[in-house]
């Protein structure tokens, strides 16, 4: 089916710059259709050909080939070649380029040190210092512009994919339909985003017809369609967990014990019944069911609450522990909740919480990567990359990021 024109709201619009490293829903929703990678992730973990028409990796391991597709043009006309790739990969691991939510410098740890070059018009190649099967992954998040715009970014968007920005004001984008687009053509021929960041009202938008999606509707908001022959609410899984991690460099949670009774004290069952619903999967690791390498015999912590008290009696803390979790107001949205839960729960165990909420949201992803947290933070993580999730928060030896010791 084609439509003239799409209408849809989510709780933001805003693309900055489409080159920084972010997990934004809403932001890649639009950069994705104004915007594409030489590869992107497919079912399974797969990858497919986007504007690479086809790779290959040399025995050493470090040297990658790709074949640029042919007739591939930009919005403003001009065809893509490997040299475009080029200095997409080279700004992108720019230290000066920044990030979002404490994100710059992650791509350069990776590929910071590795050697861009254009053998041929339609050869782009990539040779790593070391061997990084995850290169793909990363590469599939790389969005590609032409190297003489690139000076634009991020108050000009060109890129090569089935949408262009078209008008932009406060709280609204508008992206229209690409004629020349090499592949499949968009089912719309405009596509209007709207900023409504109140999760009902846009369900209320949905319900009223003043716009044809509703975009990451918060599951209390969905039951306002239960009744309705108008509207589908679809539900999808996704990699997004929410986590909290323990300061593990300093203060109560070095101990080890301490950190087994705060897992053994809390009920995450009936956290996700209360707090999601029952929308939401346990975690039993690290990893979800869609990571490689995930274990689905890996037993979780049970909700043993005197066993948790066992494990405090052998630290010396009865009846006197006491700990500061820090949360931020959103992203995850349900975080202070789920702080107010686990106070109630930790205070069955002898623990008395302290929560401490961040607004500025930037600012507290800033304050997780200094590492200067107090006992525990709530954060969010999103990689499907095994590798990355393993590195940039569990490993020691790289202390990356996210890593709390």
């Amino acid at each position: 089916m084609k439509f003239d024109y799409l209408r849809v709201a989510q709780s933001s619009v805003d693309i900055g710059d489409p080159h920084i490293c972010s997990d934004s829903l809403n932001r890649n929703s639009i950069i994705n259709a104004v915007y594409e990678p030489l590869i992107k992730r497919g079912k399974l973990g797969y990858f497919f050909p986007v504007l690479a028409q086809s790779w290959s990796i040399e025995p050493d391991g470090l040297t990658w080939l790709f074949k640029i597709r042919d007739n591939v043009h930009f919005h403003n006309g001009k065809s893509l070649t490997a040299r475009d790739i080029v200095a997409s990969m080279k700004r992108i691991i720019d230290p000066s380029l920044g990030g979002a939510f404490g994100t710059q410098g992650v791509y350069a740890s990776y590929i910071g040190d590795a050697a861009f070059s254009a053998p041929r018009p339609n050869t782009f190649q990539i040779k790593t210092n070391e061997p990084m099967a995850d290169l793909l992954d990363l590469l599939s998040e790389m969005p590609i512009a032409p190297e003489d715009e690139l000076d634009k970014l991020p108050n000009e968007y060109i890129g090569t994919g089935p949408y262009l920005v078209g008008s932009r004001r406060r709280g609204e984008l508008v992206l229209e339909l690409n004629r020349r687009y090499w592949g499949k053509t968009g089912f719309a021929d405009e596509v209007a985003f709207f900023e409504v960041p109140d999760s009902k009202v846009r369900s209320e938008m949905v319900l009223d017809r003043d716009v044809n999606i509703g975009a990451l509707i918060g599951i209390n908001d969905t039951g306002l369609h239960r009744d309705s022959d108008r509207t589908l609410v679809k539900s999808l899984e996704s990699s997004l967990c929410i986590i909290f991690m323990m300061n593990a460099q300093e203060g109560v949670c070095k101990d080890k014990r301490v950190r087994q009774a705060l897992n053994y004290g809390l009920d995450i069952a009936e956290v996700i019944k209360e707090v999601k619903q029952g929308a939401a999967t346990r975690l039993n690791g690290y990893l979800t069911p869609h990571h490689f390498g995930y274990n689905p015999d890996t037993r979780p912590y049970p909700y043993d609450p005197d066993h948790a008290k066992s494990l405090l009696a052998e630290t010396g803390y009865v009846d006197g522990l006491k700990l500061t979790i820090d949360l931020p107001t959103r992203m995850p949205d349900e975080a202070l909740l789920l702080g107010e839960m686990m106070k109630t729960y930790y205070a069955k165990i002898g623990v008395d919480v302290e929560l401490v909420s961040y607004s500025d949201r930037p600012a507290y992803a800033e304050m997780v990567r200094a590492k200067q947290i107090h006992d525990l933070c709530c954060f969010d993580s999103s990689p499907l990359s095994t590798f990355r999730v393993l590195r940039e928060k569990i490993h020691s030896g790289f202390k990356g990021p996210w890593w709390e010791g």
